[in-house]
């Protein structure tokens, strides 16, 4: 399965990198959502930041957190995926690099979504489920 069928309708929310921690944190909590790209112009990818990156921050600067931007705590070395990556492709780079949020681009390097690990465990059980009605069907004819 692609991932092109993963993002059909799915928006992608970005965040500048000289937002407020405490925008990002709105935005997480108004999209619930558990990443943001991190994006100036909206088209290209700066970076990605998410829950884990706020909570990172958090020891020994709890005091600094609220004066700190997005481009403070984000990850700028983005693991990328495209529309014709395959849902076992990604599962795989997830798993190897423990990461749950990718940004799909095109093929010109402008954002065009991102897949959750959540979207792709979805899509892997329902390939499973497929197959297995079609063995079973195939068995019992």
């Amino acid at each position: 399965m692609k991932i092109t069928s993963l993002i059909s309708g799915k928006k992608v929310e970005t965040i500048s990198p000289s937002a407020s921690v405490h925008d990002l944190v709105n935005m997480l909590n108004a999209y619930q959502v558990g990443a943001l790209v991190v994006s100036a112009d909206g088209n290209q990818i700066d970076g990605i930041v998410s829950e884990r990156d706020v909570v990172r921050a958090m020891p020994g600067k709890l005091d600094q957190l609220i004066d700190m931007h997005v481009r403070d705590l984000m990850t700028v070395d983005v693991v990328t995926c495209t529309p014709d990556s395959t849902v076992a492709e990604l599962m795989k780079i997830m798993t190897e690099r423990r990461i749950r949020h990718v940004p799909v681009i095109a093929k010109d390097g402008l954002l065009i979504s991102i897949v959750s690990i959540g979207d792709v465990v979805k899509a892997h059980i329902s390939e499973i489920d497929t197959e297995r009605a079609a063995l079973q069907t195939y068995v019992t004819n």
